[in-house]
This record gives C-alpha cells, sequence and structure tokens, in this order.
C-alpha cells in the first residue's frame, strides 16, 4: 500500500506523543480543541459520565474525509486514535486518554435519493436518520436510542424494532466510504474491496478505519403498531416462559422484547413493534396474555408512523451513568426462573432479551461479520451507577453475565462491549473472528487503530 510521507510505519512499537498539534489545525477544516480551549470539555465528554476521566489530548471536530485523513496521519502511531459519533461506547473507548478523538458529529448529513437508497454522514444520529427518512416516507432498520449514532449500530450489526421484519441495519449496508491507516480514503463495497465491506457488516467499530460516510438500502415506510404490556412483580417466571414460545411462533412483522427490573421482587414489561395495524396486533397480544396465564396491568397499543413509531422507543436524551454487558440466547432458556432469580435482589439492574429471528436468520452466519444469526435472542444486562457505586456495579452485572453463563447462556453483541466479557473475541464474533483479523492485518499492518478489545488483540 502506498504510503503518505507523514505516516510512520512502526508496528507495535511505544506511541510517542510528539503530534504536531499545530500543524494539525492548519491542515483542518474544522476545528481541533486541545485543553483549555473553549468548548473542548464539551466536546470530549460521551454519552456516560463514568467516562468523563478519559481525557483526550486533542478533539478534531472533522467536517469531510479530508479532515479524518489529517487526523489520523497526524496521530498514527503518537497517541492512540478513535472515531467518535454518537458517543455512546459503553466503556468510553471513542474517548482515548491522552489521545485524539475524532468528532465525526459534524458530518452528519442524511440524503435520500430517487432509488430509495439514503447517503448518511458517520456523524448523524438515530433521530437525524429517521427524521430524514419518515420525511421521505422510506424505513431503514436501526436502533432505539435517538442519541445514538447511525456508525456504532451499523458496524456492529444493528439490532433494534424493526429486525425481525427487516433485518439488521448492516444487511441494508451498499457501500462505505473509509479512511483506512495509511491515509487513503476508499469505498467499500460488494463489488469494491468486498472483504472490507463484508468486515464493516458486523465488526464492530474503530477497527479497520474510520468510516465518514454509509450508503443505505431503504424499504418504503410502513404503518406500525408499538405496545406496552406491564405484568405484576413476582409474574416474570411465567412471563418468561410465555414469552419465549409466542416470539418463536410470531410472525416475523412483529419484534418485542422483555425487560425484566430487578429487586426485591422482580417485575417486567413487554415492549414492541408490529408492522401493520392494530387490528392485526390485538390478537398477538391477546395470544401472548394467554400463554403467560397473568392479566398485564398496563396495556398500551397505539397505531403510528414510522418516525412516531421510532420516537416511541427513543428514551431519554439525558446523559445516563451505567454499567451494562450482554450475553446472546442461542435458544429459548429451558429455565426461565433460574434467570429470573439472577435479578433478585438487584434494583436498579435490568436484563432486556430482544428477539431475533425473521428476516435476521435469513443471512448466514458467515455472509456478514455479525454471527449471531441463528441465534433467538441477545440479552443486555443494565445497571444504573453513579461513580461512587461503579465498582460494585461492576462486580453486580459481572455476576448476572457468569450465571447466565452457567445456565449456558453464552457469546455477546459488540455493540455491548465490556472489557470483562470472558473471551470476548469469540463471544462477540464466534466463527468470523479469524477473517476479521485478518481484514484488520490487512487494512491496518500496523495497528493503527488499536484499542483494548480491538479484533487484533482477541
Amino acid at each position: 500500500m502506498a504510503r503518505d510521507p507523514r505516516f510512520h510505519a512502526s508496528g507495535a512499537t511505544a506511541l510517542r506523543n510528539n503530534v504536531d498539534w499545530d500543524g494539525l489545525r492548519r491542515r483542518m477544516r474544522g476545528a481541533l480543541l486541545r485543553p483549555g480551549d473553549a468548548g473542548f470539555d464539551s466536546a470530549r465528554k460521551l454519552f456516560n459520565p463514568l467516562n468523563d476521566d478519559q481525557v483526550p489530548a486533542a478533539v478534531a471536530q472533522c467536517v469531510s474525509a479530508a479532515d479524518v485523513r489529517e487526523a489520523v496521519l497526524a496521530a498514527a502511531h503518537r497517541v492512540p486514535l478513535a472515531a467518535r459519533s454518537g458517543g455512546h461506547s459503553y466503556v468510553g473507548y471513542s474517548a482515548p486518554n491522552g489521545g485524539l478523538t475524532l468528532d465525526l458529529r459534524r458530518m452528519s448529513s442524511v440524503e435520500v435519493r430517487p432509488d430509495g437508497t439514503a447517503t448518511i454522514g458517520a456523524g448523524a444520529t438515530l433521530e437525524g436518520v429517521y427524521t430524514a427518512l419518515g420525511q421521505a416516507n422510506r424505513c431503514l432498520p436501526g436502533g432505539s436510542c435517538f442519541t445514538v449514532g447511525i456508525a456504532g449500530v451499523a458496524l456492529g450489526g444493528g439490532i433494534g424494532v424493526l429486525q425481525r421484519k427487516f433485518g439488521l441495519t448492516c444487511d441494508h449496508l451498499v457501500s462505505a466510504e473509509v479512511v483506512i491507516a495509511d491515509g487513503r480514503t476508499l469505498t467499500a463495497s460488494a463489488t469494491q474491496h468486498p472483504d472490507l465491506f463484508w468486515a464493516l457488516r458486523g465488526g464492530g467499530g474503530g477497527n479497520f478505519g474510520v468510516v465518514t460516510q454509509f450508503t443505505f438500502a431503504t424499504d418504503p415506510a410502513p404503518a406500525l403498531t408499538v405496545f406496552v404490556l406491564g405484568f405484576p412483580a413476582g409474574s416474570v417466571k411465567k412471563v418468561l416462559a410465555g414469552w419465549q414460545p409466542w416470539i418463536t411462533a410470531a410472525p416475523r412483522a412483529l419484534w418485542a422484547n422483555l425487560n425484566v427490573a430487578g429487586g426485591t421482587t422482580p417485575s417486567c414489561k413487554v415492549a414492541g413493534c408490529f408492522v401493520g395495524p392494530s387490528s392485526a396486533c390485538n390478537p398477538l397480544l391477546n395470544d401472548l396474555v394467554s400463554r403467560a396465564e397473568v392479566r398485564p396491568t398496563q396495556r398500551r397499543v397505539e397505531d403510528r408512523d414510522y418516525f412516531k413509531a421510532m420516537r416511541f422507543f427513543s428514551g431519554s436524551p439525558d446523559r445516563q451513568s451505567f454499567v451494562a454487558s450482554s450475553r446472546i440466547l442461542s435458544s429459548p432458556t429451558a429455565n426461565p426462573g433460574a434467570v429470573v432469580a439472577l435479578l433478585q435482589g438487584r434494583p436498579g439492574m435490568a436484563l432486556i432479551l430482544d428477539a431475533l429471528g425473521g428476516a435476521v436468520a435469513d443471512v448466514d452466519v458467515r455472509q456478514t461479520a455479525f454471527p449471531h444469526r441463528k441465534a433467538f435472542a441477545t440479552a443486555q444486562i443494565y445497571a444504573s451507577a453513579t461513580a461512587a457505586s461503579e465498582t460494585a456495579v461492576t462486580r453486580s452485572v459481572g455476576q448476572v453475565v457468569a450465571g447466565l453463563a452457567d445456565l449456558g447462556i453464552r457469546d455477546g453483541y459488540v455493540n455491548y462491549i465490556d472489557p470483562a466479557l470472558p473471551d470476548w473475541g469469540t463471544a462477540y464474533y464466534g466463527p468470523n473472528l479469524a477473517r476479521l483479523r485478518s481484514v484488520a492485518h490487512d487494512y491496518d499492518p500496523d495497528q493503527v487503530f488499536d484499542f483494548p478489545q480491538a479484533v487484533t488483540r482477541a
């Protein structure tokens, strides 16, 4: 590969903090912020306040792929570097201590073309994506939280409320513009750099280069039904036992999750989305109630258009302090009671089961980097925390993760990244790990894009 003369190929040698920050500032169209500069403290912070103690040496507010290129070449093998869009990296990998954050949030345009494809800047949030698509009467399956960046969602696979009908976000990727370690800007697609294109569909962010723009295929926006059923405390075992065969038998137009709230007596709710009218959804919900043999204390069912349905699941835009991890249910659990017992006496913790199946399973395990195609559901373990309680909460989350593994619930989802997850490389990537390592070596042989859970370290 041809290299820019400013790129120093030094392999795994120690990083040298001798970046020419003034030179980088002159070469960029966007702003370069250093400690003490107005706006630096705000620009460096991510979504989770528990990561506020991670302070980069600079934040490059990139406005173009050229800015990204200059930033990559300036920092490579001098300081750690990482791209940031939504800033939702659970453990703050997009704010490398003493390194360079490539802030892509000014690269957030969304253009929907007449052929139905959408070109989306890597800094766009899901709110911006869903707003533009909704206005064009188009649809792209993706995550729920509006402040999450499209880049992280798509690169990790992209689970969401429409996945059983339309597949993962990464399944709709047509091409990606990527700045790689030697400064070149490549287009990765099925015909151009197909190995890189394969890796970008589920291989996780930060491993192969900095994606600056995505092109996705979209679908006509359907009419949707959203719903929430709340169940009384003490009924979780019955609801989980009924939910599993119910969602397995459900049409792919229906997606639902089960959210278990920990505490002295755990409680739960089932929330979801149906592609179609509420008149067709309600009988399916009645079937769940019948299977669970528990009368819900809350039942909310609403017809909504695409954007309003996505907003229904969007959650709070405020920063949240939390500790989280994940597991994957390869099949329905044979012991619902044991799963529920793991949440006993853990207030502030939730176990969220998101159903897979349907269109997700239509794609072969090795066709993209996302390996959990045949799994039954993902499990997110999410717990509120403060700086004072972080150590104890982290220990508690780890106990639940280990307890799930003891029940045969292993593997994990890379977008719920967790440095404490045992054998995380295999957990995230399964049979695709070796190929991902190979792709990373081909496009970043000197490990410019390195971080504690880079695929090259697995």
